[in-house]
């Protein structure tokens, strides 16, 4: 009896938190194996911050990614302040916090406008999307810079920021310095409003997924810059408990370690986020999320688009209240003094709950680094939901199949170089 075998091979995905291609092959009509391979080079971080002294890891670890940089910083401060001992006050928190609005906005907009969109609208990219729908991508820039501009007001610039230092920043701005800023942060609320609502009539695929969510909760609001971990099926648990609960382990098809959750898979990043916190939201994108469809939790990869844009509003929403708020801190920055420990520092990068863990010795040099992302955390989740998606669909053919999978990918991980680099589709037939 002959095997028929079909293998969809989607090239090399460049300039991502590694590298990466897909393979998926299926035998006599039946799924055989899903493999999202990241090949990614050694990129050491956490070697050649040893040796270093602990003020210096939220500078270099912001390299990690340019597009989150400030999520790297937010975390590494967060782990070492905790090491040394350290809390920073109301006032500096609530402009680390403002800081890291601003990557939400950038970030969230940024996926949900120039690499997801397209894929809905049926578009190969946001170019060929803009001659038709030229208001919608300006929209989209327009907010995208609401964010850039806050970014670079709070942290001197948007890429790898400058103002941000362990126990706060170098300088702060004067409450009469917002003004401009708060002005354009209220007409991006209306764009993002308006984007929430677009993208909710999107047609989803249906897809619902099984895995155990984990993400940041804080008490009294939703969860950004800090806060203990939460899951949906188990009790919540100290950011020191980390790695008590969550292991890394080689996979023969990848070079990225896959993450566990007590020895089972399990996601983080937007709708973990929503699910475990929705009724912290803002006042407006609560109400936005509601119009939009959303219930308490949403378990369709797919729909991530509406949650990442009700999160936009959310971020706006509490940038603007921190603003009306602010109280300029009697000094920018707490003295943070090195000494022997362990710390370990958490945050919710907008596409998922980000650690860092740093041992500084009695030198007060970093002796041991631990940097786990989410990108990483989240792998065996996307293999499963693409095994999931490809036995439901094996009628498509072979291109309407590995399109659908890229645009389940997209749906998880907003890095614009993972998701606009995917390049010419293989197909092996034996």
């Amino acid at each position: 009896m002959s095997s028929e075998r079909r293998t969809l091979s989607v090239g090399t995905l460049t300039r991502v938190e590694g590298e990466g291609a897909l393979h998926v092959t299926l035998r006599n009509g039946a799924l055989e194996s899903v493999q999202l391979n990241i090949y990614e080079p050694p990129r050491f971080f956490e070697a050649f911050l040893r040796g270093r002294a602990h003020t210096e890891p939220p500078d270099l670890t912001a390299r990690v990614c340019g597009i989150c940089p400030v999520a790297y910083q937010v975390s590494a401060c967060n782990a070492i302040e905790d090491a040394c001992g350290v809390r920073v006050g109301d006032e500096l928190a609530a402009l680390r916090r403002l800081l890291y609005c601003g990557e939400w906005i950038n970030s969230h907009v940024l996926h949900i406008y120039l690499l997801h969109a397209p894929d809905f609208l049926g578009y190969p990219d946001i170019i060929t999307m803009a001659r038709d729908h030229p208001q919608v991508v300006e929209r989209g820039l327009s907010l995208k810079k609401a964010g850039n501009r806050l970014m670079e007001f709070v942290g001197g610039r948007a890429i790898h920021p400058i103002n941000v230092r362990l126990g706060g920043f170098y300088s702060t701005p004067t409450r009469s310095d917002f003004t401009p800023i708060a002005e354009q942060l209220r007409r991006a609320l209306d764009d993002a409003l308006v984007t929430v609502e677009w993208v909710s009539g999107f047609e989803f695929p249906d897809l619902e997924f099984d895995h155990e969510l984990l993400a940041l909760t804080a008490s009294g609001r939703y969860p950004i810059e800090n806060g203990s971990i939460a899951r949906s099926a188990g009790p919540s648990f100290p950011v020191a408990e980390f790695s008590a609960h969550i292991a890394e382990s080689q996979v023969p098809h990848s070079t990225a370690l896959h993450a566990t959750l007590d020895g089972g898979r399990y996601l983080t990043g937007p709708l973990a986020r929503f699910a475990l916190n929705s009724s912290a939201l803002s006042p407006i994108a609560a109400q936005a999320a509601a119009r939009a469809g959303l219930s308490a939790e949403c378990r369709n990869p797919f729909r991530s688009i509406v949650v990442r844009a009700v999160e936009v509003v959310c971020a706006i929403e509490e940038a603007l209240r921190i603003i009306d708020e602010y109280e300029r801190p009697s000094r920018p920055f707490v003295e943070v003094a090195a000494r022997a420990g362990v710390g370990h520092g958490v945050s919710e990068a907008p596409r998922g709950l980000l650690y860092h863990r740093y041992r500084i010795g009695e030198d007060g040099l970093v002796s041991a680094a631990t940097i786990i992302p989410p990108t990483a955390q989240n792998q065996a989740a996307i293999e499963a939901d693409l095994a999931r998606l490809v036995s439901g669909n094996l009628s498509l053919d072979d291109a309407a199949l590995t399109a659908l999978c890229e645009r389940l990918i997209r749906s998880y991980d907003p890095c614009i170089s993972c998701s606009a680099h995917f390049l010419t589709v293989t197909l092996q037939r034996e």
